[in-house]
């Protein structure tokens, strides 16, 4: 059995953790939590609070579900009272990408991150396919860095992930600074900012008079497949009409440099705004 120490244990991400493992038997799982609404939250699930040094003190692995900006004052924290071979594991690479991530001695440092379920998978039932979010009942792939450690410190990471995330279809390895420009870089700098000006578009042509349930389903229809032909789930193309109206509409979208929001340099930038209070 492995002693684990959660760290904010109540919170949003703490509490779809601490319900994946509390059922487990694989761990010894001690759950800390600060705040009155998180404390309450562990009082629902009938899991008691203990006191953060008392957690980490013999925990081989303490895994930290706090905010961004919260890390660095609870990382320096935690690693003074962590033992000499024990496993650090972080959930998001952007405080780690910004030196800001404290180590103790001898303790190995890992992050691991969901990819959420996909677009192109489905379940056995329409609510586990509406797990949108993953780690209930729908199959989500992760990724795992190892920043500081051996094989063996990686080999537990993924297999700790494989429980916090589950249901987990497979596990890819990455580096710290792949993981950063995967997020925030590819999908919300990228990828959210784009999703954001598709709904401003919906919602001005729904203020120019088309109706609400039509634009909606016309719009996501057409992306389900926008997306199926660009990313080979389908053996399909566009219209020679589509392609025409892209390459028209991309100036006058996009800048001609938006591939910088991908380049390391600027997601330093990026991950420094996200761990700035």
């Amino acid at each position: 059995m492995t002693r684990l120490a959660l760290i904010g244990a109540g919170g949003k991400m703490g509490c779809r953790i601490t319900d994946n493992l509390k059922d487990l038997d694989t761990y010894d799982t001690a759950y800390v939590e600060v705040s009155d609404t998180g404390r309450a939250n562990l009082e629902r699930r009938d899991l008691s609070v203990t006191p953060l040094t008392e957690a980490v003190g013999d925990a081989a692995v303490v895994v930290l579900a706090v905010p961004d900006v919260a890390l660095e004052s609870v990382s320096q924290e935690v690693v003074g009272s962590m033992q000499p071979g024990s496993l650090l594991l972080t959930l998001d690479p952007a405080a780690a990408l910004d030196d800001k991530v404290h180590r103790g001695p001898g303790v190995a440092f890992a992050i691991a991150h969901p990819c959420h379920p996909s677009l192109f998978v489905w379940e056995p039932t329409e609510d586990a396919t509406r797990d949108f979010y993953g780690g209930v009942s729908a199959a989500q792939p992760i990724v795992c860095a190892l920043v500081d450690g051996t094989d063996e410190d990686y080999a537990l990471t993924e297999r700790v992930a494989r429980d916090l995330y589950a249901p987990v279809s497979r596990s890819h390895r990455v580096t710290l600074q792949q993981m950063a420009i995967l997020e925030p870089g590819l999908v919300e700098t990228l990828g959210q900012t784009c999703m954001e000006v598709i709904k401003e578009g919906f919602d001005r042509v729904v203020e120019q008079g088309v109706p609400a349930d039509a634009a909606r389903d016309f719009l996501l229809g057409h992306l389900r497949i926008q997306a199926a032909v660009l990313f080979g789930e389908v053996d399909g193309t566009f219209s020679d009409a589509a392609y025409k109206i892209s390459q028209r509409a991309r100036p006058a979208i996009f800048r001609d440099d938006w591939h910088r929001v991908l380049e390391l340099d600027d997601i330093r930038e990026q991950v420094r705004e996200i761990t700035t209070a």
